[in-house]
């Protein structure tokens, strides 16, 4: 890793998902991977800018599968820890309909929820260009928060770019504990990602546009507010975007999150201009819509050339 690159520190699961329908009905089942910031540096390096991704991860074939699978996406594993005491976290999804997905996590006594301040790739930090969090892994465990924490810091101190995008899962942790934490989290960012939701999950009300103000006062000089089809508002260097959408047939909408926020942090680790941030990734969110599952849905440069100008 370099000074120009991205590591993201979290939770890394095995998604096994049917074709159709209900999986009581499934005679096969598609596998891949999921995790908030594991598909961030998947995102990154398709776009490419060198990623690495540390977590922990149980010794099993669960396991091996994500390791597997982000290595050969080019992403740097070799912080990874692996865990004999736990297995990998296990995501099950199926389809209610053709426009409803419905996903159950396996993740008690995983061994993400055993992510700890030990694990934190200090190295890996201290010599990239961006260290990417999330507000999911926090939610684990005691320990996973502090290792968030931990990783926050070794950042900070060493003038490494902070960024997190703040997510927020009811079957993680209760409201009123994630405000809190999350809200202590962000303020040791400098790049902050949030829906309007998790904005106001914080204390923040009002208007997109006063979201990101209100969320940039804590500390970060770059705050985009996503709004799903409706683009997005960002407060970038005490100066205001507003994101336009792409005229896209959205197939499914899993891991879109993902790819903005990875098309944003290739960009600016590419040191372009904060429009063209915005624009990447405006485009490979539409991008990811128009493709089935998380991973297959971000895009590479070439990809990005087969989308319409934006409305």
């Amino acid at each position: 890793m370099t000074g120009t690159g991205l590591v993201t520190f979290g939770e890394a699961l095995a998604v096994f998902s049917t074709p159709a329908g209900k999986l009581r009905h499934a005679t096969s089942v598609d596998v891949g991977i999921a995790g908030s910031e594991a598909m961030v540096a998947i995102g990154v390096a398709r776009l490419g800018v060198p990623s690495a991704w540390a977590g922990r991860l149980g010794a099993d074939e669960p396991g091996a599968l994500v390791l597997t699978r982000l290595r050969d996406e080019d992403v740097d594993t070799s912080a990874v820890r692996t865990d004999r005491q736990a297995p990998t976290g296990l995501m099950i999804k199926d389809f209610r309909n053709t426009d409803v997905t419905r996903a159950a996590y396996y993740r008690n006594g995983s061994a993400g929820t055993r992510l700890s301040p030990e694990d934190v790739p200090e190295e890996h930090i201290r010599t990239a260009g961006v260290l990417h969090l999330s507000g999911l892994t926090p939610g684990l465990s005691d320990s996973a928060t502090k290792a968030a924490f931990a990783a926050a810091e070794v950042a900070r101190g060493d003038g490494v770019t902070v960024s997190i995008d703040i997510e927020y899962s009811h079957a993680l942790w209760y409201p009123e504990d994630a405000a809190d934490i999350l809200y202590d989290l962000v303020s040791l960012c400098d790049i902050v990602f949030t829906g309007e939701d998790a904005a106001r999950l914080l204390g923040f009300d009002g208007e997109p546009e006063d979201l990101a103000a209100a969320v940039g006062e804590l500390g970060a000089e770059q705050v985009i507010v996503k709004r799903g089809p409706r683009g997005a508002v960002a407060e970038l260097h005490g100066s205001r975007y507003d994101v336009p959408s792409y005229p896209v047939r959205s197939v499914d909408t899993d891991g879109a999150d993902d790819a903005f926020v990875a098309g944003y942090l290739s960009e600016f680790l590419a040191g372009t201009s904060p429009d063209r941030r915005l624009r990447t990734a405006a485009a490979c969110r539409a991008f990811s819509l128009t493709v089935p599952g998380e991973t297959p849905g971000l895009p590479d440069r070439e990809a990005l050339q087969l989308l319409a100008r934006p409305r």
